[in-house]
């Protein structure tokens, strides 16, 4: 299917979803696993009971804790915590669109990244808004986050004909400490950010050559090598899959391994499918790799949308390649 007609049925069933109020989420504050429960469950999903998809995962070095931000609701950002990855708290909204300027439908995507600057913690808040990009800033993870006040990215690179401005990732380069952000679906995008961290350097916005690439971008360092992670497929489909490349810069070129380059993908046999959008979290001081990915409910809701965020371990080859992800009900155990 062309990226024109796929996007075509994306808004229309997005938009269908909204109007019968089918996106359901829980009241903020709310747990959604219980350490105190005395009936064993499993960890996946980990946002119990919420339709959620496109998990951002932040560990914060402010706090000591980690955070998830999804996709999530109607109009709003939500922010998600944990002390380890397994119990994890509804923080209430964090953005709501209400309160962005520039555009105030579709909230989708999002990502985040911490920075301390002259002795003080600052995030920025990357999102989409209506097939274009934003950036919010606040001195919390939890926000809440103010809107710069215009798009950040509305706009595609030279030589993209088609596609659409969704899916951004922020990478800071811990070589060079050039902070990229990464963007699109059909195409990818990138550019350096300025200091400021919600300015684009626009002479090197340009599109990344990656065979097959469809939306979702991730990058992350492990080392001396970049990883770039997406997804493949319509989100609605059961073959919505995971794959990777390998780069030595975060520029690129990046190379798709000849062999197990695909790492998440459906288990009929489990009832998991849509194995997509997700993020990588590196617990630091080790070399223990997560990988936060959304899946499709089961069973199935009349709902096309409907989204679980799960969490598995991520491990690799002796020569650098990501070993397949093996999707789990009952997830990992509590991080101590």
């Amino acid at each position: 299917m062309s990226s024109q007609p796929f996007f075509r049925a994306f808004h229309f069933v997005f938009c269908f979803a909204v109007s019968l109020g089918v996106l359901t989420a829980v009241s903020a504050n709310e747990t959604t696993h219980s350490k105190d429960s005395s009936v064993p469950q499993n960890a996946n999903p980990v946002l119990r009971g919420i339709n959620s998809a496109d998990p951002e995962i932040l560990y914060s070095e402010k706090t000591g804790k980690f955070y998830i931000y999804p996709t999530f609701t109607l109009g709003t950002f939500h922010a998600f915590s944990s002390d380890d990855l397994v119990n994890w708290k509804d923080e209430g909204p964090i953005l709501s669109l209400k309160d962005v300027s520039w555009e105030d439908r579709y909230p989708w995507a999002p990502c985040i990244m911490e920075k301390k600057i002259d002795g003080r913690f600052r995030y920025f808040f990357y999102f989409c808004a209506n097939l274009k990009i934003g950036v919010a800033v606040s001195d919390s993870p939890t926000g809440p986050f103010t809107d710069s006040g215009k798009p950040l990215i509305d706009f595609k690179p030279e030589g993209v004909p088609h596609g659409v401005e969704i899916d951004p990732d922020v990478f800071t380069d811990p070589v060079s400490g050039k902070t990229y952000i990464y963007w699109g679906n059909s195409y990818l995008g990138i550019a350096e950010l300025e200091d400021d961290f919600v300015t684009l350097k626009k002479e090197t916005v340009r599109r990344l050559e990656v065979p097959g690439f469809f939306e979702g971008a991730h990058v992350f360092f492990r080392q001396g090598k970049y990883y770039l992670t997406w997804s493949e497929n319509d989100a609605r489909s059961p073959e919505y899959r995971v794959r990777h490349a390998i780069s030595d810069s975060p520029e690129g070129p990046f190379l798709i391994p000849e062999k197990d380059s695909l790492i998440l993908w459906k288990r009929p046999e489990k009832n998991i499918y849509g194995t997509g959008h997700h993020s990588v979290m590196n617990l630091p001081g080790t070399d223990e790799w997560f990988i936060v990915y959304h899946r499709h409910i089961w069973p199935r809701p009349k709902d096309p949308w409907a989204r679980e965020v799960c969490i598995e371990r991520m491990t690799f080859h002796s020569d650098g390649r990501i070993r397949v992800v093996e999707p789990t009900h009952e997830g990992i155990a509590p991080i101590k």
